[in-house]
């Protein structure tokens, strides 16, 4: 049996969830399989070596390359520290002397009597990597991989930006049409994830920032409020490194767009619950989704999120994502397999999809995306 795949947004009550934990390169690993961890835990560290500073030691010197074993103070492989000496030279009967000084604090990697050159490295950056969700250690290389398994709720939105945090779930608004504004934002939202209904302006981002709040979750906002809060043209890009002490993820799309009613109504089951959210989003191959994690231990194991179909089918949830109906949300009534003749003159296949307010209307099915349930 024929299938038509569509692109769209997971928003999961009871799932099973898996996420890669990775180093850089090979390090410590300070968990084994069958490990209960917490988001906040560091599981892996490692050491990144420092920034190679070149130094053109003859030059400094006024010696041959040959010679400067013999000003070294210093010896390769030598730890030493900012302004240490390195290395010495004197002339006229020690009358006058040339000192040498580290610019950094590091190690001296090499000493080259063919060019010339010192090669100082600096300290090793330390590197650690938290298990980002609530669960346990399902697999592990000893070296630099780890996964964590948990089961809980699981929701994907349509853009955000900043990185990884944790924070217990605080529902700002009473309805997903409500939009979460400055005056919402108290200082009991500290370390929260607060979740707003239809809009945020920059204002609301800032007074969440101020009070100390870890993320904001909300359906719409401003694009030219985007480049303010961001402080510049975020471009084509991979989002998820910013560093602006707050993460932001936008479930709707630009504009003011409700929140869908499902993923309002799960936030709202998880009020109070940990959640961990991570804004990364990438839009091109490799598709990636901002992303909200609200571990369980009373939900029950089931199919892995990964494995979430997004089948376009009667009964299935879709949301518009092109005019006249961008941003509403639906059910799909019909699905004819024929192609039909658009206004455009061209021919596409279509679907015929049912709004909350009892609206139908016919449209391509490359203009809708899946939102993926349970149900």
């Amino acid at each position: 049996m024929a299938y038509a795949y569509s692109p769209g947004l997971k928003v999961l009550e009871s799932v099973t969830i898996h996420r890669d934990r990775r180093l850089p390169i090979a390090g410590n690993v300070l968990v084994k399989e069958g490990d209960e961890v917490a988001a906040e835990q560091v599981v892996m560290m490692t050491e990144m070596p420092g920034k190679a500073d070149m130094m053109n030691i003859v030059s400094l010197l006024g010696c041959l390359p040959n010679e400067i074993e013999k000003y070294m103070v210093k010896k390769q492989g030598d730890k030493i520290e900012k302004h240490e000496l390195i290395a010495e030279s004197s002339s006229f009967f020690g009358l006058f002397k040339t000192r040498i000084e580290s610019p950094i604090d590091g190690t001296i990697e090499s000493i080259s009597p063919v060019t010339g050159q010192l090669t100082l490295r600096g300290k090793p950056i330390p590197i650690e990597v938290k298990a980002y969700i609530d669960g346990e250690i399902v697999s592990s290389d000893g070296k630099e991989n780890v996964i964590v398994e948990t089961t809980g709720s699981f929701i994907q939105g349509i853009f955000g930006v900043g990185g990884e945090t944790f924070g217990n779930i605080d529902i700002a608004v009473s309805a997903p049409n409500k939009p979460l504004n400055a005056d919402l934002i108290t200082e009991n939202h500290k370390n929260k994830i607060v979740v707003g209904g239809s809009f945020v302006n920059y204002d609301a981002l800032i007074r969440a920032k101020e009070v100390g709040a870890k993320a904001v979750v909300v359906g719409g906002f401003d694009d030219s409020d985007l480049k303010k809060f961001l402080g510049f043209d975020l471009g084509v890009a991979i989002t998820g490194q910013e560093k602006l002490g707050l993460t932001l993820i936008i479930t709707e799309g630009f504009g003011e767009i409700p929140m869908a009613a499902k993923t309002f109504e799960l936030l709202g089951k998880c009020a109070g619950m940990k959640a961990s959210v991570n804004g990364a989003t990438q839009i091109r191959a490799g598709v990636m989704r901002p992303e909200i994690i609200i571990p369980s231990r009373e939900a029950k194991k089931s199919q892995d999120e990964k494995e979430t179909k997004l089948i376009l089918d009667i009964g299935k949830s879709v949301r518009v994502i092109r005019e006249p109906f961008f941003g509403k949300i639906g059910v799909i009534k019909k699905l004819p397999v024929e192609l039909t003749k658009l206004p455009t003159e061209s021919m596409a296949r279509v679907l015929e999809v049912e709004f909350e307010n009892g609206e139908r209307a016919v449209i391509p099915r490359a203009n809708v995306e899946v939102i993926a349930t349970n149900e």
